[in-house]
């Protein structure tokens, strides 16, 4: 029930808002969500790109962004040497879409945070979008967590870093375990036996990432 009242609140909140594609979109986003890279330098990144050109300029960071992908429903961006940016425009009803994006950081080991917005980039929860991993989602299920090596490699792992992708062609997002790169070479050959190697994914049905 709560997540059809959320639904028909967008629906009729973006009625007016009009079918925008990833282009309209991402540069009518606001500047505070891409630091570095205001409007009118996203517009000729757009502009390089649909004209088959390297879609390349240095930010007001002192460094280059590039526009890699680009399609009417998503949008991959490499916005400094550690950081890449992931738009997807995912659907609700009535031909009404929200914004999901995913942020993805390196230092040196990537991790990823996910960010839902209305068509004009008014911020939502992402509770009722889709549920967070945790380090559960990647252990195998038959591991005993009892055993003293088990024991030891968890008391190593005191940070949670997962990269979540968006998918240009369908409507997915995956989410990997990253902790494991953090661990020196030693610790990270014994993590290995307790861990999925394989993602998480989700698929976006009925305005939800199941």
């Amino acid at each position: 029930m709560k997540q059809l009242i959320i639904s028909t609140f967008l629906a009729l909140y973006t009625f007016n808002m009009g079918a925008q594609d990833m282009a309209e979109l991402f540069v009518k986003m606001p500047d505070e969500y891409m630091i570095g890279l205001e409007g009118a330098w996203r517009k000729d990144l757009v502009d390089l790109y649909q004209a088959g050109k390297e879609a390349k300029l240095q930010n007001m960071m002192q460094g280059t962004s590039q526009l890699m992908k680009l399609t009417p429903d998503y949008l991959r961006i490499q916005t400094s040497g550690r950081s890449t940016v992931e738009l997807r425009r995912l659907p609700l009803v009535n031909h009404t879409y929200i914004i999901c994006m995913v942020t993805t950081v390196s230092a040196p080991v990537s991790d990823s945070r996910i960010h839902f917005f209305t068509i004009d980039w008014k911020p939502l929860s992402g509770e009722d979008l889709y549920n967070p991993v945790s380090v559960d989602d990647f252990l195998l299920p038959d591991v005993d967590t009892t055993d003293v090596v088990f024991l030891d490699v968890m008391a190593a792992l005191d940070m949670d870093l997962f990269v979540y992708r968006l998918n240009e062609e369908v409507q997915t997002l995956t989410a990997e375990y990253m902790t494991l790169d953090y661990l020196d070479t030693a610790m990270r050959e014994k993590a290995k036996q307790f861990f999925k190697t394989e993602p998480k994914v989700f698929t976006w049905t009925k305005g939800r990432f199941e």
